[in-house]
């Protein structure tokens, strides 16, 4: 290494589908490359060439297999993370992931959300109860906390009075050259991929399938729109992501027929995302909750026409360029119904979407978090 690596950011609790937290990590750390920052990160040995490629003059370094299994990588973050730190000379140390060395000095740690207190029933008791230890930890010692939203920091004040910590806001951004409104070649690629014939719309949802984002309540509206409207009047929906630990969307999804009109397709290629969501006729996207809701920033810098609610960072991010909804079956019917009935209002929310998605950039995250790396060193 030829410049002092002033942070070392560790990548290592991003599993292997690099999604949420793994898209998070991909845009601050090529966005730090390309504003020259001297960083490094350590990621798993699948990820290695992977962010090579995404920051080539970042020092990428690959952890040991043992990170791998859960255990073993808490105890490695503990001890190797922290003697790697000092081997590499690195100033300040980034956990973007929640959990950090308890006996490190000048850390940064990153926060998601705050939705293991503010509403735990989406999550299992044991996740709940790890996670929410971690961020009282977090936010009880001398450090600096980055956190995506100001709802996300607002409702960590909230429920933990208790603080030490220096919270920061910094916004997720969007890869501008990936999500952009999509070609007349992309979307017949798309409608190929999932079974859609030339020409048909549809509606889309993206992100894993956890209580939180109510896909049974999408599925359930659209069910009763289809049966209000006829299903010729309503279009496919497909659902795009995986299988969280929602069991009553599973449920739903399990008794799906071909003719119910609603196609799970899982984990689409990367490339196809702009597509799926820049060519649909809505993206529904009705959580209660969220940290900051990147699939709705996506989608807007895709062209789509968004239907949101109003719940936690998610009118941040929106503000005036979607359409919102309570998060119950009949408002997202209706809302839905309204949209599909005004296509210009469509339009409109689309541009207006790429234009508000155009102030939010990872060039700006970068630089919160260099200011964040700065304060803890």
């Amino acid at each position: 290494m030829s410049k002092t690596v002033s942070v070392l950011i560790d990548g290592t609790a991003v599993p292997s589908e690099l999604g949420g937290v793994g898209r998070y990590l991909e845009g601050l750390v090529s966005a730090l490359d390309a504003a020259d920052e001297p960083v490094a990160v350590v990621v798993r040995r699948e990820h290695v060439e992977h962010f090579r490629r995404l920051a080539p003059t970042a020092h990428v370094v690959e952890a040991p297999r043992a990170v791998d299994r859960r255990p073993l990588r808490f105890v490695w973050e503990q001890t190797g993370l922290v003697l790697l730190r000092r081997r590499l000379g690195a100033r300040a140390l980034h956990s973007p992931h929640y959990t950090f060395p308890l006996v490190a000095r000048r850390r940064v740690v990153t926060v998601h959300d705050a939705t293991f207190f503010s509403d735990p029933g989406s999550h299992g008791r044991l996740k709940r109860t790890f996670f929410s230890a971690w961020i009282r930890a977090s936010l009880r010692r001398r450090l600096v906390c980055v956190v995506p939203s100001a709802a996300t920091a607002d409702e960590l004040v909230r429920h933990v009075q208790t603080r030490r910590a220096s919270v920061r806001v910094a916004h997720h951004g969007v890869d501008h050259a990936a999500f952009a409104p999509p070609s007349d070649a992309e979307l017949v690629e798309l409608r190929r991929l999932v079974g859609l014939a030339d020409d048909e719309p549809w509606l889309a949802f993206l992100g894993t399938i956890e209580p939180r984002k109510n896909v049974a309540l999408l599925l359930r509206a659209h069910q009763q729109l289809r049966a209000d409207r006829g299903a010729a009047a309503v279009p496919d929906l497909v659902v795009a992501g995986a299988r969280g630990w929602d069991d009553e969307a599973a449920r739903l999804l399990d008794a799906l027929s071909p003719a119910d009109g609603v196609r799970e397709v899982g984990y689409l290629p990367f490339a196809s995302l702009p597509a799926l969501l820049g060519g649909a006729s809505v993206v529904a996207y009705p959580s209660s909750a969220e940290g900051f809701g990147l699939p709705v920033l996506e989608a807007m810098a895709c062209g789509a026409c968004v239907l949101t609610t109003r719940r936690s960072a998610l009118p941040e991010v929106g503000g005036d360029a979607v359409a919102y909804s309570e998060p119950d079956e009949t408002s997202i019917r209706d809302e839905l119904g309204r949209l599909l009935d005004d296509a210009a209002r469509r339009a409109a929310l689309g541009r207006a979407g790429v234009d508000r998605a155009a102030g939010f950039t990872w060039a700006a995250t970068a630089a919160a978090h260099v200011a964040a790396y700065r304060e803890a060193s």
